[in-house]
């Protein structure tokens, strides 16, 4: 289904709907509550701004403006400043990108649109920020190329691709059908076969990825990564196919807390850990009607799912698998997921993971 046709409710919508269904508790239990408070400080830059127009941009829909809106962040001083993009359909070349730089917001106006022009490249980004510090990006739509996309091959035809950086906020936007994911994010290896360098401070804020075809959201190497008040939803054509996909090809992802997001109707599992990831928190989310499990965790290490609604998944509610240890589930309510088997099994947990703490608070209707 088209993601125009499933935007889901108004944001604003969204938080009472979310905030009426789970309010479960007050707090957080002792000794996990930490890991779940704190917010991104706001990002520095300087007072400068500048419009796109002003570099030739049309916003036409018709001319390639990939050119223009580099030329109008290029323009920025030292100290950066703000970009303003004005309403309008905005074609970029995503061979190409829109590169961030450093002390920058891109600031898209609620009409403004950045349509990706249909290539073949199994790996394109309409933005790219790497190894850029104190980058935000708000408002507006990124529309991927997956209706239109020129070749078959390739997963990584994704709306942002952010690589090892440090200090982004992306906030407010809605991105859709990419040939990849909604939003990739995480480190940089910057030798071959090298360590990574794990991305920093990462917060993603009101932001809805709706209908991309690998993931709404994948976190690679990154500390300190909130994940608030968002929407992954109808991901699906390229494997896993998840609403939230944790998976560091290097490095581990730790210090991450998903919290008030809804996560449904996705091909694979609504949150996947798979393998590197540790110290993450999920609390407060709806994870509902995702054809894999609601939540997948293969060898996550010292992580809490707290105060979640988890239902309708056709797999388990929540599957822990392959050495996973020092994990705590408590005060979830689970309900109709395993629908495949009838919904006789809520939550597993495989016979080689270890100290996982199955709470008699959970609710399992």
């Amino acid at each position: 289904m088209s993601s125009d046709s499933r935007q889901g409710p108004a944001l604003s919508s969204r938080r009472k709907f979310l905030g009426g269904l789970l309010n479960l508790a007050a707090s957080a239990a002792c000794g996990y509550a930490a890991a779940a408070t704190g917010s991104a400080g706001s990002r520095e830059r300087g007072s400068s701004v500048i419009s796109v127009r002003a570099h030739g941009a049309r916003g036409d829909g018709i001319r390639d403006d990939t050119s223009s809106i580099q030329a109008a962040i290029n323009a920025l001083p030292a100290a950066g400043g703000t970009v303003i993009v004005p309403a309008g359909a905005y074609l970029i070349d995503p061979t190409r990108s829109v590169r961030l730089r450093s002390r920058m917001h891109l600031s898209l106006a609620t009409g403004a649109k950045l349509l990706t022009m249909p290539n073949a490249a199994p790996r394109a980004y309409v933005l790219l920020a790497e190894q850029a510090q104190e980058v935000e990006i708000s408002g507006g739509r990124i529309v991927g190329d997956r209706d239109s996309h020129l070749g078959t091959t390739g997963e990584w035809g994704h709306g942002i691709r952010i690589r090892g950086c440090s200090g982004v906020t992306v906030r407010d936007i809605h991105i859709s059908r990419c040939w990849g994911d909604g939003i990739s994010a995480g480190g940089i290896v910057l030798a071959k076969s090298g360590p990574s360098r794990a991305g920093r401070d990462y917060l993603f804020e009101n932001v809805v990825c709706a209908g991309n075809r690998r993931q709404g959201l994948t976190l690679g190497s990154s500390q300190r990564v909130r994940v608030r008040d968002c929407t992954f939803s109808d991901t699906g054509g390229a494997l896993p196919g998840a609403g939230i996909d944790i998976e560091p090809d290097t490095g581990v992802a730790t210090d991450v807390v998903i919290e008030g997001c809804l996560v449904r109707d996705n091909r694979g599992p609504g949150v996947s850990l798979y393998k590197r990831a540790t110290g993450v928190t999920i609390r407060k989310c709806i994870i509902e009607r995702n054809r894999g499990d609601g939540i997948l965790a293969v060898t996550a290490v010292d992580c809490v799912f707290i105060d979640n609604i988890i239902r309708n998944n056709v797999l388990k509610g929540i599957l822990l698998r392959t050495a996973s240890r020092n994990v705590r589930v408590t005060r979830n309510r689970l309900s109709g997921n395993d629908r495949g088997r009838g919904g006789r099994q809520q939550v597993r947990v495989a016979d080689d993971s270890l100290a996982i703490r199955i709470e008699a608070d959970n609710v399992i209707e």
